[in-house]
């Protein structure tokens, strides 16, 4: 299998490639080992980390090809993914649409994520294809989940900084990217 982290940013097709670390519906958390290239549980304290908290209401991963790096103010991981879709299984390698962008701070580190859904239709679980179309049909989406980003790792350790359109996803990726496009 490839290392996770150099797959394209972008597929084949022209669409986002999307990791996906946290299945929706799980509580368990992982991430990328980049070293091996494997998903492994995170570890906190010695121990595989698993969030004391709803579990994940959207599929949790990354866009690879991606590095927040820390000298530009990110927290050192690749830029994060929500790709709201059925529960996908970890490792999956999903085609995606950006539709949004949600802007966190994680411990004073910038940590956005982009909002995404599937490329193929028939994964899709909402009927948007932009920001303007999920802000208007399903705006208490953004509300779930900037209360869940809030709550999830304990009050005050994540600041929701406001939310941007699909254009501002596609330079947030490329903004981050270790590879130009």
């Amino acid at each position: 299998m490839a290392h996770l982290l150099y797959l394209p940013s972008f597929s084949q097709r022209g669409y986002l490639n999307a990791v996906i670390e946290i299945p929706a519906g799980t509580n368990q958390k992982y991430e990328l080992d980049r070293t091996t290239g494997l998903l492994r549980p995170d570890v906190r304290e010695g121990q595989a980390r698993v969030v004391a908290f709803l579990p994940y209401p959207v599929n949790y991963g990354f866009i690879p090809s991606t590095l927040m790096d820390k000298e530009r103010g990110g927290d050192g991981d690749p830029l994060d993914v929500l790709v709201l879709a059925e529960t996908q299984p970890r490792g999956n390698v999903l085609e995606v649409v950006p539709i949004g962008l949600m802007l966190l701070q994680d411990g004073g580190e910038l940590d956005h994520k982009v909002l995404a859904i599937p490329a193929d239709p028939a994964l899709r679980t909402l009927s948007v294809n932009s920001w303007a179309e999920f802000q208007q049909r399903y705006s208490i989406i953004r509300h779930m989940l900037e209360l869940f980003f809030l709550y999830y790792d304990g009050l005050g350790v994540m600041t929701p900084m406001g939310w941007a359109n699909e254009e501002a996803a596609l330079e947030e990726v490329k903004k981050w990217s270790l590879s130009p496009r």
